[in-house]
């Protein structure tokens, strides 16, 4: 940082700050993790002072031969990576990516069928205060009430009565396996396009611990720095038969030129979600959630659905504290890092909620495995019951000593 901080001491400072936080504090947030060096780099390599506009070999601007390269390199390893058809790398993020599949796939008012948004769907799945609840007619399918998992008969009843142009799978907060081939069926029956939105779990399908999307579904869509573990980004996956409706949605219809950098960085992480040792990374962060469910359920916690099969977790805190956001906020104080959440059939809003969503990413790729999960478990239970701050102030010490055991980035110095 050494530029930088000749340049800006203010912003560099910050940069350093938010490091230390990062290391001297246990991330649980479900859709964070920490990037590579390797990725830091390309994402902040000279790539990022080319113009693109366009693909690789259709450009509108000159001097791209080794951004096409780049871009080239990242198709084919996001297209080995999920055995998908085609690959589009340049949506800058995961909302831009649906919206571009809405985009080439469906018209304005067209309906679609995806999960309720309080109950694990995500704000472009059919909110209405977004893109995808405004431009067009969300039908919500639902959680079975009891067990908290998918109602796919719910989903196919809808899907008949309703007959939507698509049917969407893939979620924000569900803490179970998909079974695609069953959305699959139902698409089928009624004509609909099927696509899956996978950005939670592409790590997880990546290192083979939760099923691929394809060949069952249509059209996939995922961003790239969650359990993938890459830079801040997505992309869109889809049958070749649809390539062409999918590029044309993203340029020219919704974005100009590309993020070279970022792309750059992505085809660094298929890179590295091509290696062994990532499986056993992906096998490894579906242990901890595990553990750690466990663990949670001792100490008398209410898991949605009773568990989990992930990354992530859901869990009721009302009979510790009044509320996720309570939750979050004594958390915080300590150290310890995740989000307030509606859990399925929520009573409280959603700037409230009754629950906490958990996921095991970050401490993974810290190295910490399922003893360390006892650890994390204790240290949630004593904070939720800590009486003031200056309680949690005191357990923030021992969050913050298991913390750096496990550092981030080990020659990085902050």
């Amino acid at each position: 940082m050494g530029e930088l901080r000749k340049t800006d001491a203010a912003i560099a400072d910050i940069a350093m700050r938010e490091l230390k936080r990062q290391q001297e504090t246990l991330g649980l947030i479900a859709s964070e993790n920490y990037a590579s060096l390797a990725v830091l780099e390309a994402q902040a390599s000279v790539l990022q002072n080319k113009y693109s506009e366009g693909y690789s070999g259709k450009r509108y601007y000159a001097g791209n031969q080794f951004i096409d390269d780049s871009e080239t390199l990242a198709i084919e390893r996001a297209k080995k990576l999920f055995d998908a058809e085609h690959a589009n790398v340049q949506p800058h993020a995961g909302s831009q990516a649906n919206m571009a599949v809405f985009y080439g796939l469906m018209e304005y008012g067209d309906k679609f069928l995806g999960l309720s948004l309080d109950q694990g769907g995500h704000l472009t799945h059919g909110s209405p205060v977004n893109f995808s609840g405004k431009l067009y007619k969300p039908i919500a399918y639902h959680l079975d009430k009891k067990t908290h998992l998918i109602d796919y008969d719910e989903a196919e009843r809808l899907a008949k009565q309703e007959k939507p142009k698509l049917i969407l799978c893939g979620y924000t907060a569900y803490p179970r396996k998909i079974d695609f081939k069953r959305f699959r069926e139902i698409a089928d029956s009624t004509g609909a396009y099927l696509m899956a939105d996978i950005a939670h779990i592409a790590g997880l399908i990546a290192g083979k611990v939760h099923d691929n999307a394809f060949p069952y579904a249509d059209v996939v869509t995922t961003t790239t720095h969650k359990t993938l573990r890459g830079p801040r980004g997505a992309m869109i996956m889809c049958k070749a038969d649809l390539a062409q409706k999918i590029d044309k949605a993203v340029f020219p219809g919704l974005q100009g030129g590309p993020f070279d950098h970022a792309i750059a960085a992505k085809a660094v992480c298929f890179q590295e979600a091509l290696q062994p040792s990532f499986k056993e990374y992906a096998k490894q962060i579906v242990k901890n959630a595990g553990a750690l469910a466990g663990e949670l359920k001792g100490k008398g916690f209410a898991l949605s659905s009773g568990g989990t099969d992930n990354h992530l977790l859901l869990a009721d805190v009302t009979n510790k504290v009044e509320s996720g956001k309570v939750a979050q906020e004594k958390l915080e104080k300590a150290g310890i890092i995740c989000n307030r959440n509606m859990i399925p059939y929520d009573a409280k809003s959603p700037f409230v909620t009754s629950g906490i969503r958990l996921g095991t990413p970050c401490l993974t790729t810290r190295g910490m495995k399922e003893n360390e999960m006892k650890q994390v478990a204790e240290l949630i239970g004593r904070g939720l019951a800590a009486k003031d701050d200056a309680e949690l102030a005191k357990l923030g010490e021992e969050v913050r000593s298991l913390a750096l055991k496990f550092p981030i980035y080990k020659d990085v110095k902050y």
